[in-house]
């Protein structure tokens, strides 16, 4: 397989340029609530959680590639596709919690950046809270998709932060690899709060909306049409939609991992083990690590932050305005896509507000995640019924291995939900 499509010019496109969706939205996983949620997990049991992260990576690509492929396949979103295999109520039922848990989790998002920029500044923890509000917003409405892409796909560097703070540290890699395939752990009430919230951070219904949302973008830009219309299209595209979420699934796994392993290392062998924040992780890293470790930590949570915002209202205005059959679209001019640009600030201006109001982050964000179970166990069941329809899909049903482990991270998210409520 090769991750290259010929173009009509002398040239191949590079690789880079052929990364988009994929990449974007694995990187965007890791939101400021997604290191938090790593960082406890490290803090709390050191090294012997690492094979939790390894465990969601197969789950997560193969969720991600099925919406990625339904997308491109039929030329629509998800939530068009849903409606075919669920009552339209339904639908609008999932796509309100999943406005709702979206614009929790922007709201727990830009506390967590304004809280680290005031870490690194010594003040302006709401200022630089609107500042990124205000920045992200603009950047959606009046900057076109085909060029925003390009700021979405630099951003993801920004999570190299975290495979930077390892080698500020000591870490004795037989011990990591020890734990990874053969953890020493005493089952709980506590690990199994902590693995559901690592599964849920991984398999998010925000993702699945996104990167299905922007394979049709990128669809439109190239006037190439869906696969259906031009199957002969398909060969090229259908690889390269498997690579791009090969290697964006596999960058977000990757970070997960060296954030786990970084507190790991420093915070749970110096015996903090109660991290409630992102930026809590980074203070507490500050004397033990060192200012570099410090200043790398609570940077990536700004750029890990900037880029999760877009994505999360982004997927929201994808969701409703595939419901309700508005014109929709980062590459839309705002006064051509009135409402779909207006449920992106609404989102932004929902989350801001919580930052004004006595309400917890960090409880708004475990209730977002539960939020984000409850939803994502129809929605799966819903991807998985399309992907396997050749009414819906024709001749590109997913493959028989793709459907298997879509089925199995189905059933491993049911598992984690029916956990949540009985711990």
């Amino acid at each position: 397989m090769t991750i290259f499509k010929k173009s009509s010019g002398p040239a191949p496109v590079s690789w880079f340029r052929r990364l988009g969706p994929g990449l974007i939205t694995g990187a965007a996983d890791d939101d400021p609530g997604g290191i938090a949620t790593h960082s406890q997990a490290g803090a709390q049991f050191g090294l012997n959680l690492t094979w939790a992260v390894l465990l969601t990576y197969p789950l997560m690509t193969a969720i991600q590639s099925i919406c990625a492929r339904i997308g491109r396949v039929t030329g629509e979103g998800l939530a068009a596709n849903m409606t075919r295999v669920l009552p339209r109520r339904l639908v609008g039922v999932i796509v309100l919690l999943l406005f709702v848990a979206n614009t929790v989790n922007i709201g727990a998002d830009l506390a967590a950046m304004g809280a680290a920029a005031q870490l690194v500044l010594g003040w302006g923890e709401k200022f630089f809270a609107i500042v990124f509000a205000a920045g992200s917003l603009l950047l959606q409405v009046f900057l076109p998709y085909h060029r925003y892409v390009h700021v979405l796909k630099w951003l993801t560097l920004s999570l190299l932060a975290y495979v930077g703070v390892v080698f500020t540290v000591d870490i004795d890699w037989g011990a990591v690899a020890r734990a990874a395939l053969w953890p020493q752990l005493a089952w709980s009430s506590d690990v199994l709060i902590v693995i559901v919230a690592m599964f849920g951070t991984a398999i998010s219904p925000y993702m699945f909306f996104w990167q299905s949302a922007e394979e049709v973008e990128d669809e439109t830009l190239a006037k190439g049409g869906s696969l259906l219309d031009h199957p002969e299209d398909a060969p090229a595209e259908l690889d390269r939609i498997a690579w791009d979420t090969y290697i964006g699934m596999g960058f977000s796994s990757l970070i997960s991992f060296f954030i786990v392993l970084t507190t790991a290392v420093t915070l749970h062998t110096a015996g903090i083990t109660d991290i409630a924040t992102s930026t809590q992780a980074a203070q507490a890293l500050r004397p033990i690590a060192g200012e570099f470790a410090f200043l790398l930590f609570s940077l990536g949570i700004i750029g890990t932050g900037l880029l999760a915002l877009p994505v999360l209202a982004g997927s929201a205005a994808y969701a409703i305005g595939e419901l309700r059959g508005w014109r929709i679209g980062l590459e839309e001019r705002p006064e051509n896509a009135k409402a779909f640009y207006g449920v992106i600030a609404l989102a932004f201006g929902l989350g801001l507000t919580m930052l004004f109001l006595p309400i917890d982050p960090i409880k708004a964000l475990f209730w977002s995640a539960v939020l984000n179970g409850v939803i994502a166990v129809p929605l799966m069941i819903a991807t998985m019924i399309v992907a396997s329809s050749r009414e819906h899909l024709g001749p590109f049903v997913a493959p028989l291995g793709l459907r298997i482990v879509g089925w199995t991270a189905t059933a491993v998210m049911a598992v984690a939900v029916i956990a949540m409520f009985a711990i």
